[in-house]
């Protein structure tokens, strides 16, 4: 064989043999218990021997994790980030405060820290580095970091504000380095009360209406009860001088010319003779005897001024107490709450920026809301940077439709959620329950239409839920 014939085989051998190597892969594997060829077969077999090979049930490999049903949800635990927000009050006169970045990982983080300034307060002095932004509902400190592995960052801000006894919450954001995915969030409240409640010293006597009304209906129950004992005394002495021995009722009674006399007539169709004389008395004590006036004891009544008195001054005690009782809860009832009895489940709380707010299963902190820049007339996002916290001992879900945007004008729009899931990296936050005792800070996006800026939040776990509302400034 001419050597040239030689080569060609030899190279079509070894690109035959490369075409089945690199086809072994795709193939399912052997049996364990198959048997190896015990002689080699020749190149022009490999072919042959490829396609019949038969595929074997595969063994399930004992360090492989178990399947999971499709039907089995696995609650959201909230994967730990590397990058914590601790917001703490300044002990200061004035108000302000304290924001720590820690970044516990092994590798340095860039990250984005945006600080929320309590609506009518102004930055009077920022750690450097800070830019103040300010817009017509809000204000805002935001600090670009580049945090090293294992380290913590502390940034300052005093503010200033109107109205020094008024308590201010400031929630601290940090996010990632392009600003829209939140690592942490935390909050704080400054609040400087004008005494403590223990020297809080309480209103005087006469400023308290149920006093005043107390004293009151006194004064006019011990006047009434004062002039019924002086006209009943006054009536006695009267009755008693009337009955005395010089009274005009005994001379009535004894004549003009002294004592009557009564005498017994005796004899046939003798009759009662009676003449004027001296009084005889028999042995008996018999007639004749002498007239003795009889004080006839009548029944006293209190006059009827003394009763309508009583009944009206009692009737104007309790009408007061009434009226300012009732004036009192009415003063204490929000009319901008929405109602909490009946189908509502739990009692509906209202709060601001910054404040976590808790309903029946979930607690909500609302730390920051922004809304795109685009025309009056086009729809654009607002996002709203939330905090849930699951602090039932079961787990507990919640729903994007049930989450509201109100405007302005009444209306209100519910989460976008594909726009949600794409905030949140493709992830689907409603679709599993959260787990017992974790918590999330995640973005929540609405479309809204118009130049309006959503007004209010309301935020809730369930349908029945009374839920939580957030004003937004």
């Amino acid at each position: 064989m001419p050597a040239s014939r030689r080569h060609h085989r030899a190279l079509a051998v070894f690109v035959h043999c490369l075409g089945i190597l690199a086809a072994v892969p795709a193939l399912p594997p052997a049996a364990p218990n198959a048997a190896a060829p015990k002689a080699a077969a020749p190149p022009g077999a490999f072919r042959a021997a490829a396609a019949t090979v038969t595929p074997t049930p595969t063994q399930p490999d004992a360090a492989a994790p178990p399947l999971v049903s499709p039907s089995v949800v696995v609650p959201t635990q909230g994967a730990p980030s590397p990058v914590t927000v601790v917001v703490t009050p300044a002990g200061t006169p004035a108000p302000g405060y304290q924001v720590q970045v820690r970044n516990t990982g092994s590798l340095p983080v860039a990250t984005t820290v945006r600080q929320e300034l309590p609506p009518g307060t102004s930055p009077t002095w920022v750690t450097p580095g800070g830019r103040t932004t300010r817009s017509a509902a809000t204000t805002e400190v935001t600090w670009q970091l580049r945090l090293p592995a294992r380290s913590t960052t502390t940034l300052h801000t005093a503010l200033t504000t109107a109205a020094p006894g008024r308590a201010l919450s400031a929630p601290a954001c940090a996010f990632a380095a392009n600003g829209n995915r939140p690592y942490d969030c935390a909050t704080a409240t400054w609040d400087r009360a004008a005494a403590p409640a223990a020297q809080a010293t309480p209103a005087p006597a006469w400023r308290r209406p149920p006093a005043l009304l107390a004293a009151l209906a006194g004064v006019l129950l011990l006047t009434v009860g004062g002039l019924w004992w002086w006209q009943r005394h006054r009536r006695a002495r009267a009755a008693t001088g009337a009955t005395g021995a010089g009274s005009p009722a005994a001379h009535s009674a004894t004549g003009r010319a002294g004592t009557g006399t009564v005498f017994a007539g005796t004899g046939a169709g003798a009759g009662f003779t009676g003449r004027r004389g001296p009084a005889a008395t028999g042995p008996d004590g018999g007639y004749p005897r002498p007239v003795t006036p009889v004080a006839v004891a009548r029944r006293r009544k209190p006059p009827v001024w003394l009763v309508v008195g009583g009944a009206v001054a009692v009737l104007a005690g309790v009408v007061g107490a009434a009226t300012v009782t009732a004036t009192r809860r009415v003063a204490a009832i929000d009319t901008t709450k929405q109602p909490t009895a009946g189908a509502w489940v739990g009692t509906g709380t209202t709060g601001v920026l910054g404040v976590p707010l808790r309903e029946q299963a979930l607690e909500f902190t609302v730390y920051r809301i922004a809304c795109s820049s685009t025309p009056s007339a086009a729809a654009r996002q607002c996002q709203a940077t939330v905090g849930v916290r699951n602090l039932t001992p079961e787990q507990q879900t919640w729903h994007g439709q049930m989450q509201r945007a109100y405007l302005p004008g009444g209306t209100f729009v519910s989460t976008d959620e594909p726009a949600t899931r794409l905030a949140n990296q493709g992830r689907d936050v409603f679709a599993q329950p959260l787990a017992a005792g974790s918590r999330l800070v995640l973005p929540l996006v609405f479309t809204v239409d118009g130049a309006d800026r959503p007004k209010r939040l309301e935020l809730r776990s369930g349908v029945f839920s009374a839920g939580v509302r957030v004003d937004v400034p």
